[in-house]
């Protein structure tokens, strides 16, 4: 029997059916070894030993292979065909040595196919190798880099400033491409231009649409044209004159179709397109490769989705061909075309994105898919086929025009007309667009430029005179350049050389689960948290944010996946500099970090005042500056004369009616008709509360915290009011003859009789609910259980296996969202973040920062089973295994969402 290992189950399924009896496939589901997520998992100053755990999840996966190596003939590792997938064959080779599960003799072989069908797979038999040792060292030097970074450069930051998660290699050159983009947007000044646009009419009466480009012979620039008196007294010159046409100009072009996807371009597309996230772009393509049920039968529809190679094979060009002659004919179907992959290392870029068998029409496929599956199918397969057409003839006219101006000036006027000849490849398929700043970099407006490309000028000749049917005047202002969406910041990646295709998902994923950035419509904004760790780094590690750092690593990666270079020694140059960047830290103190970040987040926190003012100045004593602090829960705005002035607010500086609010005297909502004391609205800094009255004889005055679920912006005062006078006392219990309050608490709003609470369904009820209500819901919760405030008992929603340190690690449904559990360690599971594909690593690095933080106390672990003194022993330095391939360690997938440093 021969064993095959492949990664996922749909595959394994699917390549059973076409080998047959004779071999048996077992998925591995991914990674089956990781670098334990804490320190000394890589060793430096033992030549870079790296020490690997069998993940939990595996390890039963691990049995499996193992007792079916032992009775195998052959043993054929088909993991993916890239640099993760060589790691995970070499991974799984090296745990069946130390098992010795393989006997000796029995051949292993490593196979690579680039589409889950039936020929791809049986030719892919046809030809094995080994284990590729170069491109396995370029996996191990990446994971080793990230794990270096992560670990070495997060706990700096937790000493340094509380709140911050992690810090990462590629994770924190993208997270700097954001806030950098933030900066430029507050440094914008936007400015006023004018721009004189003419309708004209032929002798036929034939519209004419033009835009005012010169005066006496000098081209106008955008902004010449400053104010609309300017523009008026243009219009007031030109109008009813002679226009007439000095010059029609006709040029021909071609406009070739685009080459097929790549990783990054299929994500870009897919963004502007359909509005997938990254990751959600990946996961369909998943899908599509290992295979959709046709008709009974399992079929790979796309190839490999993680490549930077946009060639195709010469068969595949052939069939696609084929498909556009009978579609659209022969003209549609000039002559091959092949593109070129850029990738520096051609080893590493695979075929591009493409069907596997183009005949296997979207239409025909609609019925097999789910819509997100049918959408991405679509697209790929249009911009497959695309590639192979003929390209678009096009005629561009511009028709040059003067006329002479009451004011004696010459003016010259410019239309510009386009039309299509011959569709060609945008028959099918155009690429999407991103946002017409992106591309001027904040120079142009998008009311300033129309669409020409189907605008076509009437018949127009040199000395034909025009008529002008109207003048129009419009005031324009210059934009900031746009935010980044996930397609543009992808864009922008892959154009500085960061990160590669298999990274680009996770790391995005990874800076909006630590809750460095958020996406507001489709854009990414940066977090005051990810703004603070970037100006840490800039200040600190700059060297370690800069773009051509970070790019000039990834070549060395390329070099060593070609065996160009030596793999340690790259970790050996990093690993110097990098120690003593953080000797040079070890000793600074938090105020010396505070006063560096108080200078370069300056404008940002504290932005210059209309007043012309300090805006440093304190706005409650007068005398005190501010500046950044850190606490428990993160940064905020203090003044420096604390604790005499106790003024803070939070980070950003607040606007509009937030800025009342953060005055010292708040924002007054009104008087309390009891006492006639004044009722504010404040901002601190844990947020907005009301206040009643003022401190009198250190005496404070009563507040209330205005909770989630109410807008601040629109508090009014008898809200305000209701909130200061809670807990309310609803009424006395019928029973007991005690009184029965309300109130918001820690679990949100609640009931309250004789130390008993009860949850209440909304925050409104707080303020509503009567005797009767809250007595029935005082029994319900009695009913349920006694004793003070029991809550529900989380539900086990996933058991991860056991902690390094043992122990079980579960997910558990929570009051407010998922957590993990180990011990009396808890930690909630970061925004957005699928409980089910969490994995044990994950939550291992997320307990770690739960109790680097303070977080619950360790108790005694369950004693941890022992370990076969084959698991301890460090990995073997260069060679090869016993039986063919290398022998080193290596990292976790991108796809497992690994803690910081395996995301990059």
């Amino acid at each position: 029997m021969n064993i095959v290992i492949v990664e996922s189950a749909a595959k394994a399924k699917t390549i059973n059916k076409y080998l047959g009896s004779g071999f048996k496939v077992i998925p591995s589901y991914g990674h089956v070894r990781d670098l334990p997520s804490k320190d000394g998992s890589v060793e430096p100053d033992r030549d870079f030993v790296m020490h690997w755990d069998v993940d939990p999840r595996a390890a039963k996966v691990m049995r499996e292979i193992a007792d079916a190596v032992r009775e195998a003939d052959k043993l054929i590792l088909a993991t993916d065909p890239d640099r993760e997938g060589e790691a995970i064959s070499w991974h799984i080779l090296q745990v069946l040595d130390q098992k010795r599960a393989l006997r000796k003799g029995v051949p292993v072989e490593r196979v690579t196919f680039n589409a889950v069908t039936r020929d791809a797979v049986l030719s892919a038999m046809k030809h094995p190798r080994t284990i590729d040792a170069p491109l396995v060292e370029a996996y191990l030097a990446r994971r080793a880099l990230d794990y270096l970074v992560g670990f070495t450069l997060s706990p700096v930051l937790w000493r340094k400033l509380p709140g911050a998660r992690s810090a990462g290699r590629v994770q924190s050159v993208a997270l700097r491409l954001v806030c950098d983009r933030e900066a430029e947007i507050e440094a914008f000044r936007s400015e006023e231009y004018w721009t004189i646009e003419a309708l004209l009419a032929t002798a036929k009466g034939e519209e004419v649409r033009s835009r005012l480009a010169a005066i006496d012979g000098q081209t106008l620039k955008k902004l010449d044209i400053k104010d609309g008196a300017s523009a008026l007294a243009i219009k007031a010159a030109i109008e009813k004159g002679d226009f007439r046409v000095t010059l029609v100009e006709k040029k021909a072009a071609k406009r070739n179709p685009f080459p097929p996807f790549t990783t990054s371009t299929m994500q870009m597309d897919a963004s502007r397109k359909l509005g997938f996230s990254a990751k959600q772009t990946m996961n369909v393509a998943q899908r599509l490769y290992e295979g959709v049920d046709i008709g009974g039968e399992t079929v790979g529809l796309i190839t490999y989705m993680r490549t930077d190679g946009v060639q195709i094979v010469p068969e595949a060009v052939a069939e696609i061909r084929r498909v556009i002659e009978a579609e659209y004919g022969k003209r549609y179907t000039p002559f091959a075309r092949e593109y070129k992959t850029k990738a520096k290392n051609a080893q590493e870029a695979h075929e591009a994105v493409r069907p596997t068998d183009p005949r296997r029409t979207p239409d025909s496929m609609r019925r097999y898919l789910q819509k997100d599956q049918a959408a991405l199918y679509d697209l790929i397969w249009k911009r497959t086929v695309a590639s192979q057409m003929a390209p678009a003839d096009i005629e561009q006219t511009t028709a040059h025009i003067e006329v002479r101006g009451r004011d004696g000036k010459t003016y010259g006027l410019r239309a510009t007309g386009s039309v299509i000849l011959f569709d060609g490849f945008l028959k099918l398929y155009e690429e999407g667009r991103d946002d017409r700043q992106s591309a001027a970099r904040g120079k142009d407006d998008t009311a300033e430029s129309g669409d020409d490309t189907s605008r076509r000028l009437p018949a127009l000749a040199a000395g034909d005179r025009l008529k002008d049917k109207e003048i129009a005047t419009d005031q324009h202002f210059t934009q900031p350049p746009p935010r980044f969406s996930e397609a543009t910041l992808v864009k922008r990646m892959e154009e500085l050389g960061i990160g590669r295709p298999s990274t680009y998902a996770s790391t995005l994923a990874v800076l909006v689960e630590r809750e460095y950035v958020r996406m507001d419509r489709k854009r990414l904004i940066p977090e005051d948290k990810g703004r603070l760790v970037i100006a840490f780094l800039e200040s600190f590690f700059r060297r370690y944010v800069e773009f051509d750092f970070t790019a000039d690593l990834e070549e060395k990666l390329d070099l060593i996946s070609d065996g160009k270079l030596e793999w340690k020694d790259v970790l050996r140059d990093f690993w110097r500099d990098f120690t003593g960047a953080v000797d040079d830290i070890k000793d600074l103190r938090v105020s010396e970090v505070l006063d560096a970040l108080n200078e370069i987040l300056g404008p940002h926190i504290f932005p210059p005042k209309e007043d012309g003012g300090d805006p440093r100045g304190c706005p409650s004593c007068g005398a005190g500056r501010l500046s950044l602090k850190v606490g428990r829960f993160g940064a905020f705005i203090g003044c420096s004369n604390y604790p005499e002035c106790r003024f803070t607010r939070q980070f950003t500086e607040p606007q509009g009616a937030d800025a009342e609010a953060a005055a010292p005297e708040g924002k007054l909502l009104g008087y309390d008709p009891e006492t006639g004391l004044a009722v504010t609205l404040r901002t601190g800094r844990f947020g907005p509360y009301v206040q009643l009255g003022e401190p009198a004889d250190d005496e404070k005055p009563k507040r209330a915290s205005v909770p989630k679920g109410i807008d601040a912006a629109t508090l009014d005062l008898e809200r305000a009011l209701q909130l200061l006078a809670l807990p309310r006392e609803i009424g006395l219990h019928p029973e007991t003859g005690q009184p029965i309050t309300a109130g918001i608490g820690r679990y949100g709003p609640f009931v309250l009789h004789e130390g008993t609470y009860a949850n209440l369904e909304s925050l409104e009820d707080v303020f509503t609910i009567g005797i009767n209500r809250a007595v029935a819901v005082l029994a319900e919760k009695a009913a349920g259980g006694k004793g003070k405030w029991s809550r529900p008992k989380a539900q086990v929603l996933k058991d991860l296996g056991e902690h390094t340190e043992g122990g079980k690690v579960e997910v558990l449904s929570g009051r407010y969202g998922p957590y993990v559990k180990h011990g009396s360690v808890n930690a909630t599971l970061p925004k957005g973040r699928d409980p089910a594909a969490l994995t044990l690593a994950e939550a291992v690095e997320l307990l770690a920062a739960r109790a680097a933080q303070g977080g619950g106390k360790r108790g005694k672990p369950k004693k941890a089973p022992a370990k076969s003194p084959a698991k301890k022993a460090a990995p073997a330095a260069n060679g090869t295994a016993k039986r063919g391939p290398l022998k080193k360690p290596a990292k976790s997938r991108a796809k497992t969402g690994q803690p910081e440093p395996a995301a990059e």
